[in-house]
């Protein structure tokens, strides 16, 4: 049992350090495009920067559920890489079917990994928001 809640915090924190991590690196390069931004015509620029960071969100859940396929890969939780992948994502969107299970010895982590899903998804949504906002609030302070 704990080995399963220090994999999954071990898991757990290593998705939000990567999203740290890239969020900074995405924040310095929108804040280079701050005066672009806030040139007509608004609208168009910030549905670009909604793209952007609708693609960087995709591709920050992409980063965190194959960081938990490997984890159930090298354990040999499952039989092949697909079956992996599809559990933490159906895990991690906390979707749950039930067609794949864990086995008994390693429920926990289903759980740790549903945990986490739901966390990041709030993370990335609060980064979202404030994203347009900060862009918002740019192209009204620039008029």
């Amino acid at each position: 049992m704990l080995e399963q809640l220090v994999l999954g915090a071990v898991l757990t924190l290593a998705t939000v350090l990567v999203v740290a991590m890239s969020w900074w690196a995405m924040e310095a390069a929108l804040l280079r495009l701050q005066a672009w931004t806030a040139r007509p015509p608004l609208g168009p620029r910030l549905i670009s920067v909604l793209v952007l960071v609708l693609i960087w969100t995709l591709c920050m859940i992409a980063v965190a559920v194959w960081l938990w396929t490997v984890a159930f890969h090298r354990l040999g939780v499952f039989a092949n890489v697909e079956e992996a992948a599809y559990f933490a994502l159906v895990s991690f969107t906390t979707l749950g079917f039930g067609d794949i299970l864990l086995p008994l010895e390693w429920r926990l982590l289903g759980g740790v990994a549903a945990a986490n899903g739901l966390l990041l998804f709030g993370l990335l949504t609060a980064i979202l928001v404030e994203t347009i906002r900060g862009v918002r609030l740019n192209q009204r302070d620039r008029k």
